[in-house]
């Protein structure tokens, strides 16, 4: 499967140590909240920007005299550097007015505005400035913690005790069934809106026990043939998500009634509303779709006699076209499921 991961940082390359103090010519990210701050352009046809000079363009109050200089060298925090140039995130209070030229953006939002690769920097900027939030004081003694410059992890200066950035791994994973995948609705999904079974890997499982755990807890049912199709970084707030696609093994599909609301088995003709083409959950269905209409079209051409008619029934390539929106419809021995699936309030 073809799945191009929009939150990965192939743009920065991290070198340590990092420098000690904020260079110069640095490259700044600011960040508000969960989201950041983006420069339009200075044009109709230019392009947005996340990235920002460290000086003397920095937002509201943050200008370049001494003071303002040294709490800026102790709060950035280092992403990695663009080309010779480092890039580092700085968080910028909720109610400090923006300067004429900046605006405040969700990453999610940014999507289609910005090119890719500072997508995905703006995300990472948003996690290490959450991580940064988070591990002010060691969660052993309480003591206050220090940037570590040789990694990205910040130390106790008492107990030693060493905090790296929270990463919660997640599967997602597209179940068949004949010519059917099992969709899923969460109590928090968006009105018709329907997903694939996902979940959080917990202590002591592998990965593909995490994979049949859900589907059995959030569907009741079982599956075989378990494989590992795609991941990508989810910073919504830190999940790396791990894709897979199984084969339906027995059961009848019926919602747990607490995370997922009902489980239906779909055809390619009677799709739900799906997520957006942005996550990984999408890239599973769509590429299930084209190896469906691939495997139509090879049963089509050998039915009129085709010689050069081949397929793959399993919906294990391509990438796909757009799917339709309409009302889901059973096509096996659960007609009354109708759901989607959420973790967290975050679509997978």
């Amino acid at each position: 499967m073809d799945h191009r991961a929009r939150f990965a940082v192939d743009c920065l390359h991290k070198q340590y140590p990092e420098p000690d103090r904020l260079p110069e010519d640095a490259c700044l990210v600011f960040v508000r909240d969960r989201g950041v701050c983006v420069r339009k352009g200075s044009t109709k046809d230019s392009t947005p920007t996340i990235f920002q000079t460290a000086f003397p363009d920095l937002p509201g109050e943050l200008k370049r005299d001494e003071l303002k200089r040294d709490e800026l060298n102790r709060d950035a925090r280092y992403l990695g550097h663009r080309g010779a140039v480092a890039c580092y995130a700085v968080e910028v209070p909720g109610d400090l007015p923006l300067p004429e030229g900046l605006a405040y953006s969700g990453v999610r939002e940014l999507a289609g505005l910005v090119p890719d690769g500072e997508l995905a920097v703006a995300a990472l900027a948003v996690q290490i400035v959450d991580y940064d939030r988070t591990t002010r004081f060691c969660g052993r003694c309480g003591a206050a913690t220090e940037p570590v410059r040789t990694e990205r992890a910040k130390i106790c200066p008492s107990c030693h005790r060493i905090a790296y950035p929270r990463l919660s791994p997640a599967i997602i994973v597209l179940v068949r069934k004949g010519g059917s995948i099992l969709m899923v609705r969460g109590g928090g999904a968006a009105p018709g809106r329907y997903s694939l079974v996902a979940g959080f890997v917990e202590p002591g499982e592998t990965i593909e026990d995490a994979v049949r755990r859900e589907v059995r807890e959030e569907a009741g049912i079982a599956i075989k043939n378990i494989r590992y199709r795609a991941s990508e970084p989810w910073p919504f707030p830190d999940s790396l998500m791990l894709g897979f696609v199984a084969d339906y093994d027995g059961g009848d599909a019926a919602p747990d009634g607490v995370e997922i609301e009902s489980a239906v088995w779909v055809d390619r003709d009677h799709l739900p509303d799906l997520p957006p083409q942005l996550s990984l959950t999408r890239a599973l269905i769509d590429d299930w779709m084209a190896g469906s209409a691939a495997s139509a079209a090879s049963v089509a051409s050998a039915a009129s006699g085709d010689p050069a008619a081949g397929g793959d029934a399993s919906g294990d390539r391509g990438s796909s076209p757009q799917s339709s929106s309409q009302s889901p419809q059973s096509s096996s021995q659960d007609p009354g499921a109708q759901a989607g699936s959420t973790k967290d309030g975050e679509e997978r």
